[in-house]
């Protein structure tokens, strides 16, 4: 084929003609060119025939075999063709794909039900082979196999994930994990009841008894490590433990603390062909009982011994076993030993504290002995003795402090909260400047206000609570800063008791008149001024740990508010008490007649003696100021009242403006001496009538009851009556109600109207 291929490539239009130029356009070929042309490729055209013909005959045997070849790939494309086509019509006249569709989705379906049924077989074998294991458990349980049964309750535990339920459980593992549990109740139930033959004390011998072979009912021989064993694997060793621990600690280590000097324990064992069946411990009396433990030695010996023999009897050496009979048990010991021992032999004088440190080391040995013991752990929860002993500082403190509070307790509630009758009677003499024979120092309900200077009698109470107050904050500077906090604290209580305990005590008192309610705001008007006082006093020498918070401003401003308010209380129940007394005088009505007169006369005279009565509780108690203007605002409201009641009358017969006038004298004329102790209460020179302004109008309405119209027209003109707190409308009234309609009337009104615009 490279021959013909070289031969096609050998014929060039150029090359034959060879004479003429392709390439100029402007010369096209002539007929001579083209015939010449013509022929040579005819010459050409031959030659390559003869060519490939000899080409053809050397090479026959390779045509014809390729022929061959392509013959029957056209034979094998016919047949394939043939073939697709009855398949094309096989499909085009049945369905195949829907039939293998169906087929697929039976195989699917019968596969998903033989994987059901094999779940569900598999459940069956499980729940089966649970059961059986529940089975096998009581029946180990019934033959004493306590090891077994145990073991298989926890292993049980884990399949049917107890404590982890889900929704949409099988039914059936709710049932069996009902099984379980009552399997376990049994088991545990069973383990206890062994214990608790186990472990017994004899009270009438005074001995603990352990028993290393027992038997409940029908099941006998159990090994009491068999049983702790037991109790281990299924979690209740704690429960198992527990009523033997609390046995112990009954019958043998509160004795051990409370009469460490009187006992001592002795240890025994009983044997059977050569085995150990029992442990005892006895409680015998000691012959060194008359020895005081002054450190501690007797009692933690004593405890020492009895856990020791707990730990090899009972618990075998195990160390998990002993560590839960100590967890058990270690809280109450500590708390015993700290109640019993320990708070009773700190010292009560600071001076002493450095003999506690032999009780320390004594209690820090103890507990690293039990340490070594794995009784308790090196935890500082665990370590609460040595932590206390160490802390004694704090509980002297403590101590100190709930003695102070428990004084001051005793203090507030012993109290009667009254003074003796030679202080009042003597209180109620004295100048306000304190010029009299009454001495400070003379008595304890006697005491000099700190910022006012002033003498006020106060409760008993009241003056031992500060002196205690005093006393301690004294102890606070020159005490550590530990101690100081807990001096601090007590002090600030024993105040804030007062407030807590004395209104509590006097509820009854406050709701009535009497000493008691006066003289408690006295108390707190003198607590008031004392304790703004202390921070000046004792701030500066506080240790500087508690300089920051050692305030008593907080407190204060409580015992001032009390003050006020138990003053305005007893204020308000004297006014009340007085106006339903001057109610029953039914507003000074027609007094010209004798029934109402005697009626007036009695509600006045009962005013009289309220107010002599309040006079005769309130003088002895209260400073003469505070005596001065709650009694000014007492008679300011009697006046007030009875001057209105008065005024408010439409109508007035002259017999009736002279009874009236009568009553105003005779109610005048009775309080005398109670206005006179006023002037005199204080060395004030403000006039009576500026403190009770009503006193001034009701003097000048008993004038005015007999005076003529004309002279009352012109006692308004000139102010007279105006400067006495009249008012216009009130002159005009009392004119209409006593004197009848004429023109000289008219004129007067007209003359009052006049002058008031």
């Amino acid at each position: 084929m490279a021959e013909i291929d070289a031969l096609f490539e050998s014929i060039n239009v150029r090359d034959l003609l060879a004479g003429h130029d392709l390439n100029d356009p402007t010369t096209p070929l002539s007929a001579p060119d083209l015939r010449l042309l013509k022929n040579r490729l005819e010459s050409h055209s031959l030659r390559i025939k003869s060519k490939v013909q000899s080409y053809l005959v050397a090479h026959h045997s390779d045509f014809s075999e390729l022929f061959s070849l392509c013959q029957d790939a056209v034979s094998r494309t016919r047949l394939i063709s043939d073939d697709v086509s009855d398949v094309l019509q096989l499909v085009s006249d049945r369905p195949i794909d829907v039939e293998i569709r169906s087929v697929m989705d039976e195989i699917t379906e019968k596969t998903k039900e033989v994987k059901l049924k094999r779940e569900s077989l598999d459940l069956v074998s499980a729940i089966v082979g649970i059961c059986e294991a529940l089975q096998e458990t009581k029946e180990a349980l019934k033959n004493g196999r306590f090891r077994f049964a145990a073991e298989r309750i926890r292993e049980l535990k884990i399949v049917l994930r107890i404590g982890e339920e889900e929704d949409g459980e099988p039914v059936a593992y709710a049932l069996l994990r009902k099984e379980w549990s009552n399997c376990f109740d049994e088991i545990q139930e069973v383990l206890a009841k062994f214990m608790e033959n186990a472990v017994r004390f004899e009270l009438e011998s005074s001995r603990l008894q352990i028993k290393y072979q027992l038997s409940v009912g029908e099941t006998a021989g159990i090994a009491l490590s068999t049983v702790l064993e037991a109790m281990e694997v299924i979690g209740m060793l704690d429960y198992g433990l527990a009523k033997a621990a609390d046995s112990i600690f009954k019958h043998v280590i509160t004795p051990a603390v409370t009469h460490a000097s009187t006992f001592t324990a002795v240890e025994d064992s009983s044997k059977t062909s050569g085995e150990i069946t029992e442990a005892t411990l006895r409680l015998k009396k000691s012959s060194d009982h008359k020895i005081e433990d002054v450190d501690g030695d007797a009692i933690y010996s004593g405890i020492l011994k009895v856990v020791k023999f707990v730990c090899s009897s009972l618990c075998f050496g195990n160390s998990t076993w002993i560590h839960s009979f100590g967890r058990l048990t270690w809280p109450r010991i500590s708390e015993l030993i700290i109640s019993k021992f320990l708070s009773k032999v700190v010292p009560e004088d600071a001076s002493k504290l450095a003999d506690f440190q032999k009780i320390i080391e004594r209690t820090s040995q103890f507990e690293a002995a039990l340490q070594e013991l794995n009784f308790v752990s090196s935890s500082d929860a665990e370590s609460r003795l040595s932590k206390y002993a160490e802390d004694v500082e704090v509980h002297f403190a403590s101590r100190k402090k709930i003695e102070i509070l428990a004084k001051a307790r005793n203090l507030l509630l012993q109290c009667n909260f009254t003074i003796p009758q030679e202080i009042a009677m003597r209180n109620a003499n004295l100048k306000s400047d304190g010029v009299g024979s009454l001495d400070i120092n003379s008595s304890k309900h006697i005491v000099c206000l700190l910022f006012s200077s002033e003498r006020c009698v106060v409760s008993e109470a009241a003056s031992q609570l500060m002196n205690l107050v005093h006393k301690t904050l004294e102890d606070v500077c020159v005490s550590s800063a530990r101690v100081a906090s807990e001096f601090y604290n007590a002090a600030r209580d024993s105040i804030l008791l007062y407030e807590a305990v004395v209104p509590v005590k006097l509820e009854k008192q406050l709701d009535g008149i009497n000493q008691a309610a006066v003289l408690l705001h006295n108390d707190c008007l003198y607590l008031f001024e004392e304790i703004l006082g202390l921070a000046f006093e004792y701030r500066a020498s506080f240790p500087s740990s508690i300089k920051e918070y050692a305030v008593f401003a907080d407190v204060a401003p409580r015992f001032k508010l009390m003050a006020e308010e138990v003053l305005q209380k007893q204020v308000h129940l004297v006014i009340s008490n007085l106006r339903e007394a001057i109610d029953s005088a039914d507003g000074f009505q027609n007094t010209h007649q004798m029934k109402q007169f005697e009626s007036a006369q009695f509600c006045i005279e009962q005013v009289v003696f309220s107010l002599e009565k309040v006079h005769m509780i309130w003088k002895p108690v209260l400073r003469p100021k505070t005596y001065k203007q709650s009694m000014c605002v007492v008679l300011e409201s009697v006046f007030r009242r009875i001057a209105r009641d008065i005024l408010l009358l439409d109508d007035m017969a002259a017999d009736e403006t002279f009874q009236l006038q009568r009553l105003i004298y005779l109610m005048l004329e009775n309080l005398s001496s109670l206005l006179d102790s006023l002037r005199s209460a204080d060395d004030t020179c403000r006039p009576l009538d500026d403190l009770i302004p009503s006193l001034l109008k009701t003097r000048k309405l008993a004038e005015l009851l007999d005076m003529p119209l004309k002279s009352i027209t012109s006692a308004w003109e000139s102010g007279e009556l105006s400067s006495c707190n009249f008012t216009r409308t009130e002159v005009q009234d009392f004119i209409k109600a006593i004197f009848t309609d004429s023109p000289l009337r008219k004129e007067c009104l007209w003359r009052i109207d006049d002058v008031s615009q």
